[in-house]
């Protein structure tokens, strides 16, 4: 199938990767849109990790506080380079999480953050409410894994689904953005306050 400019211009409109990439996927697609954003989105994935160990320390704090004044969120998302922080592209990325830490109250940055002590607390939670189940050990052990897994995607903000875009979480809207932009990128910390809430 011959993959015309209007097609790459589609596909590159819809993904914001590069003219090249566009072209290969959709080739490598025969010209199928949906395969071709599967293809340019594992190559992402792959170009994301890539990136992932690279040190960032340069960054910006953004704010957001919710038009009724009652929460407010201050973020620090971080890049390699100042060039790349003071782009809107990046800018406008800490603000959409901000309004995700707004929105959804994540506790944690990741799961990697969740303080031992608190997984073994909500084990202890789930081995409590299954103990008289009857069910043998090893599904119990499964069904907690489960119960545990639902706890980071509702307390870690890079495992909740973002907001702004059905079927994603915001870790993959930050690999997007890291193939993208070609630089690694991390939410390193972030602070939400709600009127009322005890210190």
């Amino acid at each position: 199938m011959k993959i015309t400019m209007d097609m790459v211009k589609k596909l590159r409109q819809m993904t914001g990767a590069g003219v090249m990439d566009c072209k290969k996927a959709l080739e490598e697609a025969e010209g199928n849109f949906d395969k071709a954003v599967e293809i340019l989105r594992k190559k992402g994935a792959a170009k994301a990790a890539k990136k992932a160990g690279r040190a960032t320390s340069e960054g910006i704090i953004t704010s957001y506080v919710h038009f009724n004044g009652r929460i407010g969120v201050l973020l620090e998302l971080n890049c390699e380079t100042d060039f790349v922080a003071r782009t809107d592209e990046f800018k406008e990325l800490a603000y959409n999480l901000a309004k995700q830490v707004a929105a959804m109250n994540p506790k944690w940055v990741s799961r990697e953050s969740v303080p031992q002590e608190v997984i073994e607390k909500e084990k202890e939670i789930y081995k409590e409410q299954l103990k008289d189940s009857g069910k043998p050990e090893h599904v119990v052990e499964k069904i907690i894994e489960g119960k545990l897994e639902k706890f980071f995607q509702e307390n870690c903000l890079l495992e909740q689904d973002y907001i702004f875009e059905d079927g994603k979480k915001v870790k993959d809207i930050i690999t997007e953005a890291v193939a993208k932009i070609g630089e690694n990128i991390q939410v390193s910390r972030f602070v939400r306050m709600e009127v009322g809430e005890e210190i």
